[in-house]
């Protein structure tokens, strides 16, 4: 047995206009899930949180201890013009007092403690935050740590 379908004008428009819609809601989905994420209005006054924490290498040479501290990570990222909280926890050595040159931050980590430097940085730049205890090799340095404004 055979049937044969007969369609008329305003189903063959019918079936295009469903056709269409369906192509384009396709499209559209597809589109969405490919645009990078957006921050709410208003966000981008909104403070940027930084992390980082304070870190020892020891080793054996020569029967020798050698020792090396350092910033982890190593680089933190930060926007011109929106306030930063930088919070460094201390997990190793006792205390470590830094500067972060070219911004006039002071501060000192704590073994044990999170310390919080709150600051906008106004110009873009890197910035070294260095550590005044372990500034050369002879004090396990150095022990250095990049903020990158962008």
């Amino acid at each position: 047995m055979n049937k044969i379908v007969i369609l008329n004008r305003k189903k063959i428009q019918l079936y295009a206009v469903i056709a269409a819609v369906v192509i384009l809601a396709g499209a559209y989905i597809g589109w969405q899930q490919t645009k990078p994420a957006m921050a709410p209005a208003g966000a981008e006054a909104a403070k940027q949180v930084l992390h980082m924490t304070t870190g020892e290498f020891t080793a054996q040479a020569d029967g020798k201890k050698l020792e090396t501290y350092l910033f982890y990570p190593g680089t933190v990222v930060a926007k011109k013009g929106v306030p930063v909280e930088l919070r460094i926890s201390g997990i190793n050595g006792q205390s470590h007092p830094f500067v972060i040159e070219g911004l006039d931050i002071k501060g000192s980590i704590s073994k044990g403690k999170t310390t919080v430097v709150s600051f906008t940085p106004k110009e873009a730049g890197i910035y070294s935050i260095v550590c005044q205890t372990h500034a050369d090799p002879q004090t396990g340095g150095p022990m250095v740590g990049y903020l990158v404004v962008q």
